[in-house]
């Protein structure tokens, strides 16, 4: 909420991040259940006295945040979906402190899966998947909720039916037009629902669990096309339209659909010298783009700006290695662009 302070507009919010916790629901079989979440909580309130008076009477400390996420996932005695976990923290929020006037929940969930032995299901093993699923429930004192799903890091590729051509040529164009090519992209994908409280939501067990399955398989079977022959993709546009509405078509409890995918470059490897030819062209020879390089498409059913996405660098959580990497991408591009390294902001304007 804004604020008037000084003459200046003044609007504030704080909350804790990076909140991981685990939980594991044990049957009476014998079988388990684990999620792994990752937390992140923002908070407003009309309290502007701690940024200008130095009294910090109205703040709900990070470091309650921080135990209510622990508490509150004790509590859970039977197995939910992150959705619902998301939507019981920001109602608790907002329902015990009178001076939070909103909150925004968001959480991504490590894509635990139960492993198998000689075709049978383990009791208690499990390995770690790929993608993984996100939300963001924002919920205000009022009553009036909004819930997002989402997909991260659904990687996905085809080696045929795929192909660019007619698109516009002037002095710059190098890319000539094709008609077989490899399709992949790592998908990043999220609906939002048309709930606009919590008693509006499905009583029913796991529902956004099993939407969130449900619209998965709706994305990668579209991609794909059918087992025999699949289907034939001209851009990446077109076949992110298709994604996208077959989603909205399949489930009408979903509002919107946003998808992002960059495209992952294999080209063509001809290698020759003077002499002769080393290697010629096969379709099953190719050379993977540097990701830093790669196109990105995005399409919300409602077009998004599009929205620079830098990777963590081989897993590194050292400071200077972004730093190191920033500064190598100015050979490369021109920009100006701002990082949040844990709770640091670095700046930089490359010109």
């Amino acid at each position: 909420m804004s604020n008037k302070i000084e003459g200046f507009n003044f609007d504030q919010r704080h909350g804790k991040q990076r909140v991981r916790v685990a939980r594991v629901w044990r049957s009476e079989n014998g079988r388990h259940s684990i999620v792994e979440w990752n937390v992140g909580i923002s908070l407003f309130t009309d309290s502007v006295v701690a940024y200008t008076r130095d009294d910090n009477s109205d703040l709900v400390a990070t470091d309650t945040m921080k135990n209510t996420v622990y508490a509150k996932a004790k509590e859970c005695v039977e197995e939910l979906s992150v959705e619902d976990f998301a939507i019981r923290l920001a109602k608790h929020f907002t329902s015990l402190y009178k001076q939070v006037t909103a909150a925004i929940v968001k959480i991504v969930e490590k894509p635990w899966e139960c492993v198998s032995i000689d075709g049978q299901p383990h009791e208690h093993g499990f390995k770690l998947g790929s993608e993984k699923h996100t939300t963001e429930v924002i919920l205000k004192k009022s009553g009036a909720l909004k819930v997002t799903s989402g997909i991260e890091g659904l990687a996905l590729l085809k080696t045929t039916k795929s192909g660019f051509e007619g698109f516009i040529r002037d002095k710059y164009t190098a890319l000539p037009d094709t008609r077989e090519r490899i399709l992949a992209t790592d998908l990043t994908a999220s609906w939002t629902y048309p709930y606009e409280s919590i008693y509006s939501i499905p009583q029913k067990p796991l529902y956004f669990t099993e939407r969130y399955l449900s619209v998965k398989k709706v994305l990668a079977d579209t991609f794909y096309g059918p087992p025999k022959g699949g289907v034939y993709s001209p851009s990446v546009q077109s076949t992110l339209y298709h994604m996208a509405t077959n989603v909205l078509k399949g489930f009408p409890d979903i509002a919107t659909v946003q998808l992002k995918m960059p495209n992952i470059h294999f080209l063509p490897v001809n290698l020759s010298n003077k002499d002769n030819t080393i290697v010629k062209f096969l379709i099953s020879i190719t050379r993977l783009c540097n990701v830093l390089c790669h196109c990105c498409f995005e399409c919300p059913v409602s077009f998004a700006l599009l929205e620079w996405v830098f990777p963590v660098l081989y897993g590194s959580n050292s400071l200077w290695d972004y730093v190191e990497w920033f500064f190598m991408l100015k050979k490369h591009r021109t920009f100006s662009t701002s990082i949040l390294y844990h709770n640091q902001t670095i700046c930089y304007k490359f010109a």
